[in-house]
């Protein structure tokens, strides 16, 4: 948790640092933190959002292609399971499916030989 804090704090150091100014110069103003909106009086602080909503965007996708992608990958390697018997078997005269133990087949009550 602790580094996940951290992790964040280096994020959030790098969405200011250097994709802000990047989109801000795109955008036109000098600093992306900058851009907002005055309505009635209130001021609404876009770029902040945006520099939220970027950092969120990078570390989930960091956590996922770093964390999830690799951890499932080895839940796949390391799942082994044993085959499976099957339980039915078909009956020689009818062709209908009927218990791996039947002696007879139950639809028409042909005898079956042992499986």
């Amino acid at each position: 948790m602790i580094v996940g804090v951290a992790f964040g704090a280096v994020v959030t150091a790098l969405v200011e640092g250097i994709f802000t100014p990047l989109i801000a110069a795109a955008a036109g103003e000098p600093d992306f933190s900058a851009i907002g909106l005055t309505v009635n009086g209130s001021r609404l602080e876009i770029g902040i959002f945006l520099n939220a909503v970027l950092s969120f965007v990078i570390v989930a996708a960091v956590l996922f292609f770093f964390i999830v992608t690799p951890v499932n990958h080895l839940v796949a390697r390391a799942r082994t399971e044993a085959p499976v018997e099957p339980t039915l078997r078909q009956c020689p005269e009818c062709l209908m499916e009927v218990p791996r133990a039947a002696k007879r087949c139950g639809h028409c009550t042909s005898p079956l030989t042992a499986a």
